[in-house]
């Protein structure tokens, strides 16, 4: 059993609620409370392959990955704990969508750390639930309500569209740059002036913008895109059909389902896991990369200026180019020799 976050223990301090109640998680879930919660049956929904992969092992079928959640996999509860996310409009997508599947006077907690934002909560589920806050510990908040009227959840009046680099760019709730072109992607496109081709592979792919901008410019790049987010999957998707591009989209927690060597390998890498700063991954991402790249292959990544990942490169390529910085950002290169 991992260690449970700060919020999974403000929700052990109120077990009782649970035990004679059909229990469904979902949100932010960061750790394994779902596998040990004592209740007549516990489901879980998560955005994130990773915490899909552990919680799996562990429930089987009562876990599920999913951008949106599947109708029959909710009908049967009637209880959601929801963990408060960073992103309020993930926060928003996601009850919209969770609550569309339950019945009215189904119980609702949300729980969250207060530096997230979730007192916000009470006014989102306004007309929806009436929350009160019943329990403030571990430096968050826990607010209970029952649904008083199901939503009619629609995703496409959550799908958000723009253009950047001529491509057209589609994403949902929560996914990076949601609304507009980021300057530390706009940074690493506008490196991309010579030719790229042969096999590329845009890791944490996010929306699929520099995967879409490579293949829009670049005909005949074969695509790869992953990420652990289902929502920045079911983005990337719509971001390729949007223009006419074809890949494979990828649901892989780094490198973890990746078996082909590449010619080039490309991100915008998050250092962040929820609330938490976490390099993690980009460590893994970065000492691995040469596993996965073709002799003479290319690792291009953008990067807060401040990040320690000169060293890492070097340590895992020998060395590195840098290529591009503002006063925010640097672009790293290094080739697989």
């Amino acid at each position: 059993m991992s260690l449970l976050t700060p919020a999974s223990e403000v929700i052990q301090r109120h077990l009782e609620h649970f035990t004679e109640r059909h229990v469904v998680l979902a949100g932010d879930i960061q750790d394994e409370l779902a596998a040990t919660l004592e209740a007549a049956s516990v489901r879980v929904i998560t955005n994130q392959y990773h915490r899909w992969k552990s919680l799996s092992s562990l429930m089987g079928t009562n876990a599920q990955f999913a951008a949106i959640a599947d109708a029959d996999f909710i009908r049967p509860c009637n209880t959601l704990i929801y963990f408060w996310p960073k992103n309020k409009q993930e926060a928003c997508f996601q009850l919209d969508d969770l609550c569309t599947h339950l019945t009215a006077g189904s119980q609702i907690f949300v729980v969250g750390e207060n530096r997230s934002g979730v007192k916000s909560a009470e006014s989102i589920m306004e007309g929806i639930a009436t929350l009160q806050k019943i329990d403030s510990a571990r430096r968050c908040g826990l607010y209970y309500g029952e649904l008083e009227q199901p939503t009619q959840f629609d995703i496409t009046h959550w799908w958000r569209r723009y253009e950047a680099e001529n491509v057209q760019i589609h994403a949902l709730p929560g996914v990076f740059s949601h609304n507009e072109l980021d300057i530390g992607s706009d940074l690493l496109l506008s490196t991309l002036n010579e030719p790229v081709m042969g096999n590329v592979l845009d890791i944490a792919c996010g929306n699929g913008v520099l995967a879409a901008v490579i293949g829009k410019n670049n005909p005949d790049a074969t695509l790869t895109l992953s990420d652990v987010s289902a929502a920045a999957l079911m983005s990337s998707t719509a971001t390729l059909q949007a223009n006419q591009l074809t890949g494979k989209v990828i649901a892989s927690d780094v490198y973890s389902n990746i078996n082909d060597q590449f010619d080039w390998i490309i991100s915008n890498p998050p250092f962040h896991d929820g609330l938490n700063t976490s390099y993690s991954a980009v460590e893994n991402m970065i000492y691995q990369a040469p596993k996965y790249l073709k002799r003479g292959g290319k690792f291009r990544i953008v990067a807060n200026a401040f990040l320690p990942y000169p060293d890492m490169l070097d340590k895992a390529f020998g060395s590195h180019e840098l290529l591009a910085k503002t006063g925010k950002f640097k672009v790293y290169q290094a080739t697989k020799r």
